[in-house]
């Protein structure tokens, strides 16, 4: 059964660790000095939080597998959504050691799909999503929307 992945950026996390605890009703299931991490069954989301250095807010979503053969099936649907997958292939990432790949949807959210084989007591040093970003980034940055200006004289 696969399970929606939600991922911010936060610039407190034992603040953030309380909020989303009392939101949730539920204390997290991974704690460190940098991440925590929510496996919730109502609703079925992986949620995280972390202080990897990233503006606060929405870092990216995603689809987590419980094996290898859902993992291909969402891979299946990622080539027939269109845009350009950045395969990861193993890596060590959010204290977990998975199999993952990335892709930008059409607001240019990163979506990854990963399947997780097991712990890690390392954070992973980002090297296998930052190239997967970077790779996002190059394709999106001709299109990416102008900041708008401000009129020169404040109004109410």
């Amino acid at each position: 059964m696969k399970r929606l992945h939600v991922h911010v950026s936060v610039e407190d996390i034992s603040r953030s660790i309380g909020f989303y605890s009392a939101l949730f009703a539920a204390q997290p299931s991974v704690v460190k000095s940098d991440y925590a991490k929510w496996m919730l069954d109502d609703p079925r989301v992986n949620f995280a939080i972390s202080t990897r250095g990233r503006e606060p807010g929405l870092d990216h979503l995603g689809i987590q597998v419980e094996n290898t053969e859902e993992l291909h099936e969402v891979y299946g649907r990622l080539q027939q959504a269109g845009g350009n997958v950045i395969e990861q292939g193993q890596t060590t990432c959010c204290y977990a050691q998975s199999e993952k790949a990335w892709i930008d949807d059409p607001a240019g959210i990163a979506w990854e799909t990963f399947h997780t084989t097991g712990e890690s007591a390392v954070y992973g040093d980002g090297s296998g999503e930052n190239r997967a970003r970077v790779a996002h980034e190059k394709q999106t940055v001709c299109c990416a929307p102008q900041a708008a200006t401000k009129p020169s004289s404040a109004c109410c």
